[in-house]
C-alpha cells in the first residue's frame, strides 16, 4: 500500500540497494591512501565506523546526526553486518571531486559500493554516505533460494523466461502461494488502462479531474480536487511513486468492474481472495476502523460489495484513523490485494504482450534497484508494494540479448514487520543472477 520507505539519513541506504554476485577470487585494485590527507583519513576510518568501533559523533557532523540519529545509523549498519559479515577493508577509492569518492569496501561475504562526501571545511566530517550496492561473493540461485526460505513468516518467488511460444519457469519457491502484495496490484490498473487505450476508449492524453484524496507520495493529497491531470500522468505517478490518489482516480475513471475483469482475462489462481478489488482509500479506512473491518472480514463477496457501497462516508479519506496504522501489520490476510508470484508473472507477461510502449515506459521510470543493477538490462520495468508485514517486488525485464523475463517475489509476516532492505537485497540478487552477475 505504501511506497517503499527510504531511510532519511546521511547514511543514506536506498531500498534499491544492490546485491549481485561476485567471485571471491576476483583481483582487487588497492589504492594506496595518503595518511596526511584529511579526506583519506575519513576513508581510513570508515571500516571502523561500519563496525561500530568509532563513535558516530566523531565521524558525522551534528547537522547530519540531527537528521539521522545514531540509533538509526547503527540499525542500518547492523543490518549490513547481519547480511554480509564485518567490514574488512577499503579496497579501492575513485575520487570524483575534492570531497567526494566512490569506494569499494570489502565485507566478509560481499563487496559494497559506497559513495562518501565530506564537509568542505574543517573538521571535514562525513556529510554523506550512500551504500549503492553489495556484490555477494560466490552467489548462486541455490543460495538465494536458501536465503528466501530462511525469512520469517512466508515468502516466495518465481523467475520465468517469456516468449510468444510459451513461458518457461527457471526458478521458483512457493510460486503458487497467495501473498499480500500491497501496491503491486496497481499493475492491474495500468493493464486495464493500456487495454482501454488500445481499444480506442481512452487516450493517454485524456484530461480528467484528480477528484479524490488519499495519502499520496506525489503530494496530491492537498491538491484541489478539480486539478486537471492526464491519464498518463496519473499512471506514471501510480507506478513510479505509488501515488494512492492517482490510483484511486484511475480506478474511478476506468471502473472497478473493468479493472477486476483483468483478473479473469489475464488469469488469477484465487480471485476469491483478491475480490472485491479495493481502492487504496477503502483499504486504509477499513484497516483503521476495527469495527467496520470485522464486518468486512466476516462478509461474503456480495456483502462486501454492499458494504463498500453503503459505507462511503466511513470509507473516505477524512475517516482514516492513522493512529490505527503503522505500528505493525494490520489485517494483511483479509484486507489486502492478494496474488501469487505466478499470478503476478502472468500479469507482467500480459503487459509485455500488449505492446504498449507507453505502459512499459511508465514501468521503467522507477527501476526499483540501483543504477548498476539496472544497467545490466536493455529494459527494466518495476512495481513493488509494502506496508508493515508486507513487501512485494516484481520486474519485467529484457536482456541485452533481447530475451524477456518476469521476476516476482513476496514476503509476508502477519506478526511483525518485515525487513525491507533484506528483501530488496534478495530480489536484486535474483536480477543479478539472471543477468549474469
Amino acid at each position: 500500500m505504501h511506497k517503499f520507505r527510504n531511510f532519511a539519513l546521511l547514511f543514506a541506504v536506498p531500498l534499491a540497494t544492490m546485491a549481485t554476485a561476485v567471485s571471491a577470487k576476483e583481483p582487487k585494485i588497492v589504492v594506496e591512501l595518503a595518511p596526511a590527507s584529511t579526506f583519506d583519513m575519513r576513508v581510513e576510518q570508515l571500516v571502523s565506523v561500519l563496525n561500530g568501533q568509532i563513535a558516530y559523533e566523531a565521524f558525522f557532523p551534528p547537522s547530519c546526526l540531527a537528521a539521522g540519529p545514531p540509533a538509526q545509523i547503527k540499525a542500518i549498519s547492523d543490518s549490513f553486518t547481519q547480511q554480509y559479515g564485518k567490514a574488512l577493508s577499503v579496497q579501492s577509492v575513485q575520487r570524483s571531486g575534492p570531497n567526494n569518492a566512490t569506494l569499494e569496501v570489502e565485507y566478509e561475504k560481499a563487496v559494497a559500493t559506497i559513495e562518501i562526501t565530506t564537509e568542505a571545511s574543517p573538521p571535514f566530517k562525513v556529510a554523506g554516505l550512500l551504500a549503492k550496492g553489495f556484490a555477494v561473493k560466490g552467489d548462486s540461485i541455490d543460495k538465494i533460494k536458501t536465503d528466501f526460505g530462511a525469512l520469517s513468516g512466508t515468502s516466495g518467488f518465481v523467475v520465468q523466461k517469456l516468449s510468444d511460444d510459451g513461458v518457461a519457469t527457471l526458478h521458483a519457491l512457493n510460486a503458487d502461494k497467495q501473498f499480500a502484495t500491497g501496491s503491486t496490484f496497481k499493475l492491474y490498473v495500468l493493464a486495464e488502462l493500456a487495454s482501454q487505450v488500445a481499444g480506442g476508449q481512452r487516450r493517454w492524453s485524456d484530461v480528467v479531474p484528480l477528484g479524490v484524496r488519499n495519502h499520496s507520495s506525489a503530494g496530491t493529497q492537498n491538491w484541489p480536487l478539480d486539478t486537471p491531470v492526464t491519464l498518463q500522468t496519473l499512471a506514471t505517478w501510480m507506478i513510479s511513486v505509488s501515488d494512492n490518489a492517482s490510483t484511486d482516480a484511475l480506478m474511478r475513471e476506468l471502473g472497478r468492474d473493468a479493472v477486476e475483469g483483468k483478473l479473469a482475462t489475464i488469469g488469477h489462481s484465487a480471485p476469491d481472495k483478491a475480490l472485491p478489488m479495493l481502492t487504496t482509500v477503502e483499504a486504509f479506512a477499513l484497516k483503521s476502523n476495527p469495527t467496520l473491518r470485522q464486518r468486512f472480514e466476516k462478509a461474503s463477496e456480495a456483502e462486501q460489495r454492499d458494504l463498500l457501497a453503503s459505507e462511503r462516508a466511513a470509507l473516505s479519506y477524512g475517516a482514516i484513523n492513522m493512529s490505527q496504522l503503522g505500528s505493525g501489520p494490520v489485517a494483511i490476510d483479509s484486507v489486502e490485494w492478494s496474488a501469487s508470484p505466478q499470478d503476478t508473472a502472468l500479469l507482467l507477461n500480459s503487459l509485455r504482450r500488449t505492446n504498449s510502449q507507453t505502459a512499459r515506459d511508465i514501468m521503467a521510470v522507477n527501476s526499483g534497484v540501483g543504477p548498476t543493477a539496472a544497467s545490466k538490462w536493455r529494459y527494466l520495468g518495476y512495481k513493488g508494494g509494502s506496508e508493515p508485514g508486507v513487501i512485494s517486488m516484481s520486474f519485467l525485464t529484457q536482456s541485452k540479448a533481447g530475451d524477456w523475463y518476469a521476476i516476482s517475489g513476496s514476503w509476508n509476516n502477519p506478526a511483525k514487520e518485515v525487513d525491507n532492505g533484506v528483501f530488496v537485497s534478495l530480489m536484486t540478487r535474483q536480477l543479478g543472477s539472471l543477468a549474469g552477475g
